[in-house]
């Protein structure tokens, strides 16, 4: 009769979990989102608009699936799309793109309260003909 001289190894499951992997991914996270986070609302900071105020109100949050596309008038009637100053003639040719698209973005008009009224209502009449319907007003919110 044989027999084995081997000693039995009895598997056991590690019940430890390693963190230093989990600790080392969230602090990577971490300073993504620190880094970016700064970058996503830039077009909004970068004109010096005075906004017009309102009062505090609920706010639904937005959708992250939908896009913004950021329509500026300065207090001197310049136009801007994101940050690039454009003509008016430049602005109806960028309008014409964006209606284009099988999804439309959100138009989001930022006027200054120092701008004419007359160059806020070109725009959004200039938008009513590309018949751009998604349309969203900014302002500040203010205490009263």
């Amino acid at each position: 009769m044989a027999r084995t001289f081997r000693t039995r190894r009895s598997m056991h499951a590690v019940a430890e979990l390693n963190v230093t992997n989990l600790i080392d991914v969230a602090f990577t996270l971490l300073i993504i989102f620190m880094i970016a986070t700064p970058l996503i609302n830039s077009e909004e900071r970068t004109i010096p608009l005075d906004l017009p105020t309102v009062s505090p109100s609920d706010q639904r949050p937005a959708d992250p699936q939908t896009e913004f596309v950021f329509l500026s008038v300065d207090a001197r009637g310049q136009y801007f799309i994101g940050e690039e100053a454009v003509t008016f003639t430049q602005l109806q040719t960028r309008l014409r793109t964006y209606a284009a698209r099988s999804k439309q973005p959100v138009m989001r008009v930022r006027g200054d309260s120092k701008a004419s009224y007359q160059y806020v209502i070109r725009l959004l009449d200039e938008l009513q003909k590309q018949n751009l319907n998604r349309i969203s007003f900014d302002t500040q919110v203010g205490g009263s």
